[in-house]
């Protein structure tokens, strides 16, 4: 099993948070709302829990919202922590492997930010010249 996907039972040093709350809507497309999570799930990291993040009811995810929710837990907590503390319910098959989908890319990036920003010039063109 993925550990990204694994389940962790409830307990006192554990943290459910539903994101249609923590957003105030179903829709799951914001980036600003996506910080919102971003900043629930680090807090509990720093006290030493884990986190359940709920989909329940959430509808359209999309990149920037999961990059910005998730992926960025990646710029500041170690992938080990992560795995360990993070788990998904109510979620659907397709919506978790869309989940799995960005984090491989966030931590691609991260191994070589440099690399995805010259790709990047190449295919848009570099304003600079």
């Amino acid at each position: 099993m993925n550990p990204l996907t694994s389940f962790h039972p409830q307990t006192e040093n554990t943290v459910t948070l539903v994101v249609t709350e923590v957003v105030g809507d179903n829709l799951c497309i914001a980036t600003d709302d996506a910080q919102k999570v971003y900043e629930q799930i680090a807090a509990a990291f720093k006290e030493g829990k884990k986190v359940i993040l709920s989909f329940k009811d959430a509808e359209d995810l999309t990149w920037p919202f999961l990059d910005d929710a998730i992926g960025q837990l990646y710029k500041f907590f170690p992938e080990e922590q992560i795995q360990s503390s993070l788990s998904f319910v109510d979620i659907t098959p397709d919506d978790l492997e869309f989940i799995e989908d960005v984090v491989y890319w966030v931590k691609e990036y991260l191994k070589n930010p440099q690399r995805f920003k010259e790709a990047a010039r190449e295919f848009l063109g570099d304003e600079d010249e």
